[in-house]
C-alpha cells in the first residue's frame, strides 16, 4: 500500500476515537459553561492542568520508548511486559502515596476544602497511565479498530455519566419522576464539578477492565537489563514531555498566581472557554500524533524516507491552514458553543493565536522525526525545556499587564520558537528537504485572506470565497505535474 495513504487511513481511524472523542468532550463544553459558573469551570481546569503534568511523570517517556524497542528487538513480547510491569508499579505506589497525602496536597495547591479531589484523580491518573501502554501495544501492532472501540468506550462513558450526573438527577428531583426516590440516595447537589470527576474515574476503571486481555494476553516476563537501556532512551523523553506540558498547561496555573483573587479562577474558565474553541486545530494534530509517531518508525529504512516525511509535513501544513482559516471566517458561528456568561469580546484576539500557536506545535511534531530517528532523544529534552522556559517567562512578562490574552501570545512565542529551533537542528543531524518556501506560502497566506476578512468585514459568502480561494490555490500547486516525455 502506498505509505501516504496508510498513514491516511490509520489517521482516519485513529482519528475515530480521538476526533469524535473530542468533539463529543468539546459539546460538554456548552453543558458545563452553561450549568457552571465561571468560577468553578475555573477550578476544575486548574486541576486538570495539574493532571497534565502527573500523567506524563507516571508515563515517563515509556511508550515512545515501547515503540522502539519493539522495532529493534526481536522478542516483542518481552519488550511489552517489562514496560507494563514497570508502570504498573510506579503508579500503584503513587496512586498509594497520594491518596494518603490528598489533605497535604489539597492545601498545597489550594484545594483544602476538597481532598477528596486529589483521590479522584490520583487514581484517574494512575489507571490511565497503566492504560496508555496497552493503547501503545494496539498501536505498534496496527490494531486501530481495537484501539478505537475502547477509546470511545471509555468516551461514550466519561459523557453518558457528565449528562446522567449534571442534568438528569436534578430534572429527575425537580419533576418527581419514578427514578428520583433512587437518584435521591446516590446524588448530592452539592457534589457539583466533583461529578465531572466521578464520571472521569468510573471510565478509566471500565477501560482497565477492558484491556485486560492485552495487558496479560501477551504477558512474558521482566527484563531488567533492557529496562535500564529503555529508562535511558525515555529519561529525555519524559523531560521533553514535563516541558511541553508546561508549555500546553502551565499558563492556566500561572494565572491562577499572577491574576488578583478575586478574579483569577474566573478569568481562568473564560480563557479555558476560549481555548476549547481552538478544538478543531488540537483534534487533528493529536490524531496526527497517535497515527504518524509508528508511521514514521515504521518508513525508517524505506527507499526515500526522507522525502515522505517532507511530503507529510507540506501536506499536514495545508489541512492545519483550512483549520485556522476555516474557525477563524466562521467565528461568529463557534462561539456560540461556549455560553454567554463566558462569551467576552477578547476572545477574537485571543482564539486566533490559540489556532496559530497549535499549528506550529504540530509543526513540531513532525519536525521531531529528526531527534527519534537519529537516537539523539536528549535534543527532544532540550528543546522542549528551551520551550518551558519560554513560556514562563513570557507568561510572567505578559500576563500582569495583558491577562490571559498575554498567555495566549506567551503560547504562540514558545511554540513558534521551538519549531524554528528544531528545524535548525534537523537541518545539522539528520536532513529532510522540507519546502520550507512552500510550506511558508500556504502559512502566510491563510493569515493574509484571515486578516483581510477582519479589516473588509462582509459577511459569511466571502468569507466562504476567502477559504475556497486557499483550497484552490493548494488544489492548484499541489497537482502533480505530467512527465514529458520526449522521444529518442
Amino acid at each position: 500500500m502506498n505509505p501516504l495513504k496508510k498513514l491516511l487511513g490509520q489517521t482516519a481511524i485513529y482519528g475515530l476515537s480521538s476526533i469524535v472523542g473530542r468533539l463529543l468532550n468539546f459539546l460538554l463544553v456548552p453543558l458545563y459553561t452553561r450549568y457552571f459558573t465561571t468560577v468553578e469551570y475555573g477550578e476544575t481546569t486548574i486541576l486538570y492542568a495539574y493532571v497534565a503534568f502527573f500523567v506524563v511523570i507516571l508515563t515517563y517517556g515509556m511508550e515512545t520508548a515501547f515503540f522502539r524497542f519493539s522495532h529493534l528487538e526481536t522478542d516483542k513480547k518481552k519488550v511489552y511486559s517489562t514496560t507494563l510491569l514497570s508502570i504498573i508499579a510506579s503508579s500503584t505506589l503513587f496512586m498509594f502515596i497520594a491518596c494518603f497525602f490528598s489533605q497535604e496536597i489539597a492545601n498545597t495547591i489550594r484545594f483544602g476544602d476538597h481532598p477528596e479531589y486529589i483521590k479522584y484523580f490520583a487514581l484517574i491518573i494512575g489507571l490511565d497511565a497503566i492504560s496508555s501502554i496497552s493503547f501503545a501495544k494496539l498501536r505498534q501492532q496496527n490494531k486501530a479498530i481495537r484501539f478505537a472501540v475502547v477509546r470511545l468506550l471509555n468516551i461514550f462513558i466519561n459523557i453518558g455519566l457528565n449528562l446522567f450526573f449534571i442534568i438528569y438527577c436534578d430534572f429527575a428531583i425537580e419533576n418527581d419522576l419514578q427514578s428520583a426516590t433512587l437518584i435521591e440516595k446516590i446524588y448530592n447537589p452539592e457534589i457539583g464539578i466533583g461529578y465531572i470527576f466521578i464520571a472521569n474515574l468510573v471510565a478509566s476503571v471500565v477501560t482497565i477492565i477492558l484491556l485486560l486481555p492485552e495487558m496479560f494476553g501477551n504477558f512474558k516476563s521482566f527484563d531488567k537489563l533492557l529496562w535500564k537501556k529503555m529508562l535511558v532512551y525515555a529519561s529525555p523523553l519524559m523531560i521533553a514531555g514535563l516541558a511541553g506540558i508546561a508549555n500546553e498547561t502551565i499558563d492556566r496555573i500561572i494565572l491562577q498566581y499572577l491574576l488578583p483573587s478575586d478574579i483569577a479562577t474566573s478569568e481562568i474558565g473564560i480563557y479555558s472557554a476560549f481555548y476549547k474553541l481552538s478544538i478543531i486545530m488540537t483534534l487533528f494534530v493529536q490524531t496526527f500524533r497517535f497515527a504518524a509517531e509508528p508511521f514514521f518508525f515504521a518508513q525508517e529504512k524505506e527507499k526515500n524516507s526522507k522525502e515522505l516525511y517532507a511530503r507529510v509535513l507540506k501536506y499536514f501544513t495545508i489541512v492545519t491552514s483550512i483549520i485556522f482559516l476555516g474557525s477563524m471566517l466562521y467565528f461568529d458561528i463557534i462561539k456560540n458553543f461556549i455560553g454567554s456568561e463566558f462569551q467576552d469580546p477578547r476572545g477574537k484576539l485571543v482564539v486566533p493565536i490559540l489556532l496559530f500557536a497549535n499549528l506550529f506545535l504540530g509543526i513540531y511534531y513532525n519536525l521531531s522525526v529528526w531527534y527519534k530517528l537519529s537516537e539523539r532523544t536528549k535534543y527532544g529534552a532540550y528543546l522542549s525545556i528551551f520551550g518551558a522556559l519560554l513560556t514562563v517567562v513570557f507568561n510572567f512578562m505578559f500576563i500582569p499587564s495583558m491577562g490571559f490574552e498575554g498567555a495566549a501570545w506567551a503560547t504562540l512565542i514558545c511554540y513558534f520558537s521551538m519549531t524554528v529551533v528544531s528545524y535548525l537542528l534537523s537541518k545539522k543531524y539528520y536532513p529532510i528537504p522540507y519546502s520550507i518556501s512552500r510550506i511558508s506560502f500556504y502559512l502566510f497566506f491563510s493569515l493574509g485572506l484571515y486578516l483581510l476578512s477582519t479589516f473588509v468585514d462582509m459577511g459569511m459568502v466571502i468569507n466562504t470565497v476567502y477559504l475556497l480561494i486557499f483550497i484552490g490555490a493548494a488544489i492548484l500547486l499541489e497537482k502533480p505535474k505530467k512527465r514529458v516525455i520526449s522521444n529518442p
